[in-house]
C-alpha cells in the first residue's frame, strides 16, 4: 500500500487546512499522526469501519473522514493553533479494523506533510 499525502502548508492562528491522503488500494482502518520537531509521533485521529476516534488535544477542532470510492482519507483541520504545528503522518493498519493510537499498529505510512501555525 502506497500512501500520499498532501494539503500542509503555512496559515494563521484560527485558520483551517483539509489534509487529504490517497491510498494505491482500498483504506479500511487508517489515521493521522503528528510530529513536532524534537518530539515523539503523536496520534491525532482514526478510522475504520468501527467508527472514529479523535485525540483529547484536537477533539472539536479535527474531524477525519474518507472517501471509500477515492481510497482517500481526510483530516479536517479547524481553528489550528500554533502547537498543531507539525508534520502530518497518513497511516494504514491493515490487519484488523480496531481504532488504534499506537504508531507501531500501522502497517504503511506516507511520506508527511508540513503543517505550519503562525501566531
Amino acid at each position: 500500500v502506497q500512501l500520499q499525502a498532501s494539503g500542509g502548508g503555512l496559515v494563521q492562528a484560527g485558520d483551517s487546512l483539509r489534509l487529504s491522503c490517497t491510498a494505491s488500494g482500498r483504506i479500511e482502518n487508517s489515521g493521522w499522526f503528528r510530529q513536532a520537531p524534537g518530539k515523539d509521533r503523536e496520534f491525532v485521529s482514526a478510522i475504520s469501519a468501527r467508527g472514529s476516534y479523535v485525540a483529547d488535544s484536537v477533539k472539536g477542532r479535527f474531524a477525519i473522514s474518507r472517501d471509500n470510492a477515492k481510497n482517500t482519507m481526510y483530516l479536517q483541520m479547524n481553528s489550528l493553533k500554533p502547537e498543531d504545528t507539525a508534520v502530518y503522518y497518513c497511516a494504514v493498519r491493515i490487519r484488523d479494523s480496531w481504532l488504534s493510537w499506537v504508531p507501531e499498529a500501522y502497517d504503511y505510512w506516507g511520506q508527511g506533510t508540513l503543517v505550519t501555525v503562525s501566531s
